[in-house]
């Protein structure tokens, strides 16, 4: 009697993928191919619904969302599971807020995927800051006025605001600042930046839930933003913007 020589599973794979602000339009072609093509779909809280409509009926999904102050998966059992679902030959997807590149961890994703031996493609998507500025009808730069844009995490991994941050170039209001995840420290990073000279009166923008039907716009000064945060802190995630850009005309 022959004996039966169980193959080994195909070869699997991890696609990071970026879901922009959670607008389903606002993915792209390529984003969308992946997402029809995937077996598994590991995706954030922030990442929305809409993009459900492009799985494959028999895809599975996974929640494995972080949010600030909630009960959420490590970042290592977050990988392991993606790769326990590669090594078994699925094409998995880790669908993330925004774009994978952007203070969404995906360096220590692609690390752990290319130690353990598996293929791993990034598909970009829509950052928050870009997404912010359009719906706010706004430029990030500026000829003449802004000439560069900074992006910048507001909290460390302990919640806190990063003590490492350049706070020299954080008071240049010639930057456009785009500040993630920041509603909780911004009113005490604001208060370093005027003692380094950033004027109190610096336009400000800060964008509450963004890409879903509670968007919120709030306009203001750095302080007045920084006042309203102190005083009612949303309970959406923010995007805050600041810089003589954002100059109403």
């Amino acid at each position: 009697m022959s004996k039966l020589i169980e193959s080994a599973p195909a070869a699997g794979r991890i696609t990071l993928v970026g879901a922009g602000p959670g607008d389903a339009d606002l993915l792209t072609l390529r984003a969308i191919k992946r997402l029809q093509a995937a077996d598994v779909v590991l995706y954030d809280d922030l990442a929305g619904e809409d993009f459900m409509a492009y799985l494959h009926p028999d895809a599975e999904l996974v929640a494995v969302g972080k949010r600030a102050g909630h009960p959420s998966p490590r970042q290592d059992e977050v990988s392991r599971l993606a790769i326990s679902y590669a090594l078994r030959g699925k094409h998995v997807v880790r669908l993330k807020a925004g774009d994978p590149t952007l203070f969404a961890r995906a360096d220590e994703e692609l690390r752990a995927a290319r130690d353990a031996g598996i293929a791993v493609e990034i598909v970009p998507g829509i950052t928050t800051a870009t997404a912010a500025a359009a719906a706010i009808g706004a430029s990030l730069t500026k000829r003449g006025v802004a000439r560069r844009v900074q992006f910048v995490t507001g909290h460390d991994v302990d919640g806190r605001l990063p003590r490492d941050l350049d706070l020299a170039a954080l008071a240049d209001a010639t930057a456009t600042t785009c500040v993630y995840m920041g509603k909780a420290t911004f009113p005490a990073l604001v208060a370093q930046l005027i003692a380094r000279g950033l004027s109190a009166a610096t336009p400000a923008v800060m964008v509450e839930s963004l890409g879903t039907d509670a968007t919120n716009v709030q306009r203001g000064s750095v302080s007045e933003i920084a006042a309203r945060l102190t005083a009612d802190r949303p309970s959406g995630p923010c995007m805050i913007l600041y810089g003589a850009a954002l100059e109403e005309s």
